[in-house]
């Protein structure tokens, strides 16, 4: 009898942890290799959305044009720091490249096939006795306050259905019956009834300790230093912790994805888009559905018995600010649309940041790199990642075997940049 499988996992985010769950299901030993302690990672911070509404990536038509309008606002939802960087400046002339009608038809499906997967997943997981992240299947709400908004997002509910989505329009009065112990000042919504929601904090934690009692080993506080490679194989990981092989390595990285990339000779291009949550209690006007507030793209999720609030896409430089004024933003933006709740500007110490890691053209990279072998490249997924974290973990479990995949990832090759 062959012994094991082995795979590294660089990266201990909801997509590493992913990866590592269902090689581990499909009978690999695995290791995970991450240069923090895995507590703070984007994935615990973030609104908690599984979201098949999310077909349309962020390079979208519309976007080029709002982004400069909003970088002269301090509160704005969307700011791409002005720079001479040149990795900005090719991310940005991507993106532009990108964002339009053609590219977004083009991938929509695939995308849509990718988020249906990890829901379907996310279903499975939630039924395991060994995890319990408070998943609800009551789909999102998208509120409007205008009809220029209204009708945006009704004409993309159209495009929706006409994928299969389950989606309906709401008027002002039914949107309101969903929501009977709030008031909401607003003018409709669209009800993706497809999309579901999970408190991540939650999933993070319960995973580690799954794959940590399952065997997977985990080393924390070990950063790559090099990728060593002979004869198209990577043979060897030089960490701050030692050398580390395996038969099949996967990176992943989340933001520092492009650093890790470069190390193994790749270009895998990826911009940090920073964000901002903070948790308010969930009052006795309760909030029952999680909810886009889309003038104001804000994220609103109850969760854990309390309400996360969340938002801004901060396309910079990985840094440490918190900038008060995009959270501030993020506050005043609530009492439009739920006035009951009057949110308090958080302390500092209260913020939680996080960095998406943004692919130019707005779509996850998923497949083997063409350089290596045996090295398989997962990450990029953006505002996505914690609801495509199980379709992305068993697809590269899938790839790792070296069998058939579960949806068509062409659309998602890492090379495709090179």
């Amino acid at each position: 009898m062959s012994a094991p499988r082995s795979a590294i996992v660089i990266g201990g985010g909801i997509i590493g942890l992913c990866s590592a769950y269902y090689l581990l299901k499909s009978g690999w030993q695995v290791t995970i290799l991450d240069k923090g302690n895995l507590a703070d990672n984007c994935s615990s911070g973030n609104a908690g959305m599984i979201v098949p509404s999310h077909f349309i990536p962020l390079a979208a038509p519309g976007m080029v044009s709002k982004g400069i309008k909003w970088m002269f606002n301090s509160k704005s939802p969307f700011y791409v720091k002005p720079s001479l960087n040149p990795k900005l400046i090719s991310w940005g002339l991507q993106f532009i490249k990108h964002a339009n009608d053609t590219q977004v038809n083009k991938v929509a499906p695939h995308l849509r096939d990718l988020h249906l997967l990890s829901k379907q997943l996310y279903n499975q997981m939630a039924a395991d006795p060994a995890l319990d992240f408070g998943f609800e299947d009551k789909g999102i709400l998208m509120l409007y306050k205008t009809d220029k908004a209204g009708a945006e997002e009704i004409h993309v509910a159209k495009q929706a259905s006409n994928l299969g989505l389950d989606v309906e329009v709401l008027s002002k009065g039914q949107v309101q019956n969903l929501e009977p112990h709030t008031e909401l000042n607003v003018k409709g919504a669209v009800h993706y009834r497809c999309d579901a929601h999970i408190y991540p904090n939650a999933l993070v934690k319960q995973l580690t300790s799954f794959l940590t009692n399952n065997g997977v080993k985990i080393e924390t506080h070990c950063k790559v230093l090099s990728v060593t490679a002979k004869n198209n194989t990577v043979q060897y990981i030089e960490t701050t912790s030692g050398q580390f092989s395996a038969d099949v390595v996967v990176m992943t990285g989340g933001a520092w994805l492009p650093e890790l990339a470069r190390q193994a000779g790749m270009n895998v291009p990826v911009m940090p888009g920073k964000g901002y949550s903070f948790m308010v209690p969930n009052t006795d006007h309760k909030i029952v559905h999680p909810s886009l507030l889309l003038e104001a793209r804000v994220a609103i999720t109850p969760m854990n018995g309390q309400v996360r609030i969340g938002g801004t896409m901060e396309i910079a430089p990985v840094n440490d600010k918190i900038n008060m004024n995009r959270v501030q933003g993020i506050v005043d933006a609530v009492p439009n649309y739920y006035p009951d709740h009057k949110v308090q500007l958080p302390k500092v110490e209260d913020v939680w940041y996080g960095f998406r890691p943004c692919s130019p053209d707005g779509l996850p990279y998923i497949g083997y790199s063409r350089k290596w072998n045996n090295m398989i490249v997962a990450g990029g997924h953006g505002m996505m990642g914690l609801g495509l974290g199980p379709a992305t973990g068993k697809l590269v479990a899938e790839l790792a075997a070296q069998s058939k995949v579960s949806v068509n990832i062409s659309e998602f090759d890492p090379n495709r940049f090179n």
